[in-house]
């Protein structure tokens, strides 16, 4: 069992649960403010985007308020998906992993289901 961190910084870190030792680094170049791991893929997601306080002042595409796809392994980004208008402040996968739920200060909670070219997909290395 893994857990993950993030705060106001732009990485998130994940932890062996138990042991709380330090397993991996994944690294935006936006605040992240939520991430879960993927019950059923080596993948977790990230969310966040630009600082609340900076939204109004900007345009809403500058704000990259995008769920990001890393693989869990190689620490690396390997999708986006777009849709919110504001920061994403909390993400979660279904626990049988066909769905992810993402919610942000725009006040909409959205329901991914995942198409097949997500379980499709192979991490080249």
């Amino acid at each position: 069992a893994v857990v993950s961190t993030q705060s106001t910084g732009t990485t998130a870190k994940l932890f062996d649960a138990k042991t709380f030792q330090f397993l991996k680094s994944y690294k935006t170049d936006r605040p992240v403010n939520s991430a879960a791991v993927s019950p059923i893929k080596h993948h977790i997601l990230l969310g966040g985007g630009q600082e609340a306080m900076e939204v109004t002042t900007s345009h809403t595409k500058s704000g990259k308020f995008e769920a990001r796809f890393f693989h869990l392994i190689f620490e690396e980004e390997i999708g986006r998906v777009k849709g919110h208008f504001g920061p994403i402040n909390t993400l979660a996968f279904h626990p049988n992993g066909k769905q992810y739920s993402s919610g942000a200060e725009d006040g909409y909670v959205r329901i991914h289901d995942f198409d097949q070219s997500y379980y499709d997909f192979e991490y080249d290395f």
